[in-house]
């Protein structure tokens, strides 16, 4: 047991990401790592005990499906702690802690809601079409345009902004301090996509964020074996978001959960192995004669590189990046994917494997091809997910892989 005076918060963040979510007195015997409970159900001494629980006078745990998991809520500890938030809420998916942080903020029939146009393609179809069918207004706006966003604001009332702090697949950069100050002015949520930075390059609640939305199955879990999603928030909007969650019943697995506790450890390790990477992969590609653009925050001629060295004090652009082949259609692209050797041609992202997808028939597959292309999501754009390897073996694949085109 450690002293009481032994204070994680005040620590550096690897020692976060190792400790947080530990030792958190779960059992008589004080586990060094939290096991999984695989139970349902959970027994009390008395009635009365069971009473307070469920009542939320007193903690404990009482049916895992709809109320809490001790594997689960180890893993939310975890994630709040990094994210410096107050309370977190983990879920099966990344699309289902999107949908869930919307319904938690009050997107409802009637109400209005600012995106990010270039979105997530699932987020994109999840907005457009179910919440838009219910009733809800979508304003899609390129989340550079601070003055389009200050526009929708001033003329409804918004419920939520939501935006990715480093946009898929293009990479671009959300001022979230001037996104924040806008959306509190006009007494709007602001919701923030975190997982192509993770907590490891940026805390968007420091900028004023309200809810901090992570794929856990990402960067998170980081090794391509769990899905899951986690909201990082305040107590009363976690309140809100267990509120629904028994009525909609998303609830995470403890397999699940402790898979991606264990992930969570090594993120430091692994984000700054990959960000590395990321970069070398990215300078080299913008001297290579059949690449007409590449995509990525910490490159110095990006346009948002001195906000994106502020957002992750200086700690890099992230893991994935993007580029554009020259005169590159289906055809091409699909010979350069099957050209592979050591990157795995997969439609996931954040594993210690390098990763490629190609948006057009994957990730942004639900939008038409205008919609694609209004958004500069080309025939010829490329994802690439840095992993832990050496990034000359990489830059090797790539390179011969290119040749090819």
């Amino acid at each position: 047991m450690k002293p009481k005076d032994w204070r994680l918060e005040e620590k550096r963040f690897i020692t976060r990401a190792v400790h947080a979510g530990e030792r958190t007195d779960l059992t008589e015997i004080n586990p060094v790592v939290t096991p999984i409970f695989p139970s349902v159900g959970y027994t009390f001494a008395d009635s009365a005990q069971l009473d307070a629980v469920i009542g939320g006078e007193q903690p404990g745990y009482v049916y895992s499906p709809r109320y809490a998991n001790p594997t689960v809520a180890a893993l939310e500890t975890a994630v709040a702690n990094l994210e410096s938030a107050a309370a977190a809420i983990a879920l099966p998916s990344g699309m289902a802690a999107i949908h869930l942080a919307l319904l938690g903020a009050g997107m409802r029939t009637g109400s209005h809601v600012i995106v990010a146009a270039d979105v997530y393609g699932a987020t994109y179809s999840l907005v457009q079409g179910i919440f838009a069918e219910l009733g809800a207004t979508v304003h899609l706006v390129d989340v550079l345009d601070l003055a389009g966003i200050e526009d929708v604001l001033s003329g409804v009332r918004v419920t939520a902004v939501l935006v990715e702090t480093i946009s898929n697949p293009l990479m671009k950069v959300a001022n979230l301090p001037r996104l924040a100050e806008l959306a509190h002015a006009h007494n709007a949520l602001l919701l923030v996509d975190n997982t192509f930075c993770s907590p490891y390059l940026c805390n968007p609640i420091h900028f004023g964020a309200d809810m901090v939305i992570h794929s856990a199955t990402k960067f998170i879990g980081g090794h391509g074996d769990v899905m899951a999603g986690i909201v990082a928030t305040s107590a009363p909007l976690k309140e809100e978001m267990v509120r629904l969650n028994k009525l909609l019943g998303s609830s995470l697995g403890p397999f699940e959960a402790w898979l991606a506790h264990r992930g969570l450890k090594t993120l430091p390790l692994r984000m700054r192995q990959q960000c590395q990477n990321a970069l070398k992969i990215a300078t080299w590609l913008q001297n290579h004669p059949k690449i007409s653009q590449v995509h990525y925050a910490f490159l110095p001629n990006h346009p948002q590189f001195e906000l994106m060295n502020q957002l992750s004090n200086g700690k890099g652009g992230g893991a994935v990046l993007s580029f554009e082949v020259k005169n590159a259609g289906k055809p091409e692209i699909f010979a350069l994917l099957d050209a592979l050797q050591l990157i795995q041609p997969a439609t996931s992202l954040g594993d210690i494997y390098s990763l490629m997808l190609y948006p057009a028939i994957s990730s942004h597959r639900t939008l038409t091809p205008a919609e694609r292309h209004s958004l500069g999501i080309g025939d010829g754009l490329l994802r690439l997910s840095a992993g832990i390897e050496d990034a000359a073996d990489i830059q090797a694949d790539l390179a011969q892989a290119l040749d090819l085109v």
